[in-house]
């Protein structure tokens, strides 16, 4: 059965392989997400809390690293913009986005602060994983001017060869308001679509075409809280007035996502789209990195916002029933549709 929230595999399909090529600038916050996973064998004398034999230690590509990451995983060409310091955190990072085939002919190097870094340290036991605890180095002071004159640089150097950008704002320095002008700026002399993944901040936003935002933020921004289905609607639709925006997606956890647009003849259009495949939900990690990657990258392919959304619905779905942060193919969105292929 079709439906927004469900593209068919005989719509995706086209989509999916549209995607293959079209270059996304990614600007934001890079971080390295690192993941130590030991065997849970007892509770620790010192304390309540658990011993673990350690077993593995890997890193991953998170932040504004993670949608670049997902780009390229279906087939996009990611251009990364964001800024690491100079050490062995961001020499981990580079390699891993290199490995990735993400440009990161952007990505700043500033001795002056370090490479944000969060630490998740999980515990395996007898049943399902789970993370006993995270510690993060995460600078949050804006960037230094000169910082931000070299991203700005990056921003509009890369911007002429690219189908979309993508802003993915984690309030660690980097998406300064002048960042978020130039980013503007760029995508309106391309005509290209500009969208931000925001935490907070929204009125830095104002202006750009797409805008995902969670409840949160969303909450703090209109000051009242999100709680029901017309709290939700409400709200999404004077973000999309206030920000001026052409579409907003308001992320509702376990309840979906509300989306409101503009459309062609002039009206306000809003759908709720509920979770898709959520009855194994293992790691939210990075889920909402996913929805805005796929997004904006189906969308610079020319595909519908309903049908764009309903894409990176089913590809959040794949991503929460996995550990850490994941990046899916296109083999798996269309295996998730039903495709045989």
């Amino acid at each position: 059965m079709s439906s927004p929230e469900m593209p068919t595999p005989t719509v995706a399909a086209p989509i999916l392989a549209a995607m293959a090529g079209r270059r996304i600038l990614v600007v934001g916050d890079v971080f390295l997400d690192e993941y130590l996973i030991g065997r849970a064998e007892r509770l620790s004398r010192e304390g309540p809390v658990p011993v673990l034999s350690f077993r593995e230690r890997f890193g991953v590509p998170g932040g504004a690293a993670n949608p670049a990451r997902n780009i390229a995983s279906l087939g996009g060409r990611a251009l990364q913009v964001g800024v690491a310091g100079d050490d062995a955190a961001a020499a981990e990072l580079r390699g891993l986005l290199v490995d990735a085939g993400i440009d990161t002919g952007g990505l700043i190097t500033d001795r002056s602060r370090p490479t944000i870094l969060k630490t998740r340290i999980v515990a395996e036991g007898l049943s399902t994983p789970q993370q006993v605890a995270r510690i993060d180095r995460q600078p949050r002071q804006p960037v230094s001017g000169s910082v931000e004159r070299a991203l700005i640089e990056a921003i509009e150097a890369a911007a002429d060869s690219s189908d979309a950008i993508l802003v993915s704002h984690y309030r660690s320095g980097v998406v300064t308001a002048s960042v978020c002008a130039a980013a503007r700026q760029a995508a309106a002399r391309r005509g290209i679509w500009l969208g931000v993944d925001a935490q907070g901040d929204l009125e830095r936003f104002t202006g750009f075409d797409l805008v995902r935002v969670g409840r949160q933020d969303a909450a703090q921004t209109l000051g009242r809280s999100l709680e029901d289905a017309s709290d939700f609607e409400r709200a999404c639709r004077e973000l999309l007035g206030e920000l001026g925006a052409r579409a907003v997606m308001l992320g509702r956890g376990a309840q979906g996502t509300s989306l409101c647009w503009t459309q062609a003849a002039g009206g306000i259009d809003y759908r709720v789209i509920p979770p898709a495949n959520v009855s194994e939900v293992f790691d939210v990690t990075g889920a909402g990195d996913t929805v805005i990657a796929v997004v904006i990258l189906a969308l610079a392919a020319g595909a519908e916002l309903l049908v764009a959304a309903g894409l990176a619905n089913v590809a959040a779905g794949i991503v929460v029933r996995r550990l850490g942060v994941v990046a899916p193919s296109p083999d798996e969105i269309l295996r998730e549709l039903g495709h045989p292929g």
